[in-house]
């Protein structure tokens, strides 16, 4: 059997560069396992900027990442 290949697009979107508000359930949890002491950065750089640990990492991801994403799936 062959498969075509297909592309799955992922996109963030900001407006004028700033995060959309969403609630806790529009968000989903994670588990990540993190160096201690830069855990301990992140916490106080949040605290320094007056925002959660969440929001600073989601902002820090978005820049962080490409505003596109294509995955290709292989044909076999």
């Amino acid at each position: 059997m062959k498969y075509k290949a297909t592309a799955i697009v992922l996109s963030i979107t900001t407006t004028n560069g700033k995060l959309s508000i969403m609630t806790n359930n529009e968000k989903q949890r994670v588990t990540l396992f993190l160096n201690p002491d830069l855990l301990k950065q992140a916490k106080a750089q949040a605290i320094v900027e007056e925002m959660s640990l969440t929001d600073l990492v989601e902002r820090s991801l978005i820049k962080y990442l490409p505003k596109e994403t294509t995955i290709k799936k292989a044909e076999i």
